[in-house]
């Protein structure tokens, strides 16, 4: 069961990790710190499930297990979110700075053309 024990441990890391949000030039580095942390907790995980199917089931860590990963997700949700709001951002940043370069991109026009609809 030091498996369990283990999975207690990588779980509490990233739910301390998450606990605090980056400010933007750290973005990059806390990212990469949470990605390595969710890679340990999966691989114990499966390991877990393969070898010790059920041993979550009656073991006293279950339910605190349980919290840490409600608490895990609405983390992993509130960054999430801060990543979309932040690439929302930049595609906004993007199209005007695309309209500013060339602001007659959008206009259709087609002077000196004369298209005969009759066929």
């Amino acid at each position: 069961m030091e498996q369990v024990q283990q999975l207690l441990i990588a779980s509490e890391q990233l739910y301390s990790h998450l606990t605090s949000l980056p400010a933007d030039k750290e973005r990059d580095a806390y990212i990469e710190k949470i990605d390595s942390l969710l890679d340990i907790r999966g691989a114990i995980i499966n390991d877990l499930q393969a070898n010790f199917p059920d041993a979550l089931c009656n073991h006293p860590l279950t339910e605190h297990l349980v919290k840490l990963d409600k608490g895990i997700q609405e983390r992993l949700l509130k960054v999430k979110n801060l990543i979309k709001v932040d690439m929302q951002q930049l595609q906004t940043t993007k199209t005007s700075e695309q309209k500013y370069t060339n602001p007659y991109a959008s206009v259709r026009t087609m002077d000196g053309m004369y298209f005969d609809g009759k066929k």
